[in-house]
């Protein structure tokens, strides 16, 4: 007898999404990597830093849970985070809280993160694309299928 593996969904759709788990990876290495704050306005550029990092993930997460084309607004503003990410992780490197290796290893993340989103953009644009030129085409074939009979 052949053992299928069966995948297991989460409850909530949104862990089952690469670029959500690789979000959460990259807001946990934020918060490794900057360590304590030396002063307040070094703790302002942490705390900055850390929200935008948790925003990205956080609006792929609400997003899931709308329609798709609220899911796209969201994967767009998860995407402002990203740039946002990018900012501090130049002023955090040129301040000396983030060396050489850290810096680029941030930039690594933030552009694997906005392919990721990118290709997810797309492809609800597509299927949203898909959806209606199957609705067109049904009109085109039937156009009073959609008209309710009144007497």
């Amino acid at each position: 007898m052949e053992q299928t593996e069966e995948k297991v969904v989460s409850f909530f759709r949104f862990e089952d999404l690469r670029v959500y788990a690789k979000a959460t990876d990259y807001s946990s290495w934020v918060m490794q990597q900057l360590g304590t704050p030396r002063n307040d306005s070094e703790r302002v550029l942490v705390n900055s830093f850390c929200h935008s990092a948790y925003d990205i993930a956080l609006n792929i997460a609400e997003g899931s849970s709308r329609s798709k084309s609220q899911f796209d607004h969201y994967l767009k503003i998860a995407k402002t985070a990203i740039r946002e990410c990018v900012v501090y992780s130049e002023v955090a490197h040129n301040l000396g809280m983030l060396a050489d290796g850290q810096y680029e290893q941030s930039r690594e993340y933030l552009m694997e993160l906005t392919r990721m989103l990118g290709a997810l953009i797309i492809s609800l644009q597509r299927n949203a694309d898909r959806r209606q030129q199957h609705v067109d085409e049904e009109q085109e074939a039937d156009p009073y299928a959609n008209d309710e009979m009144s007497y």
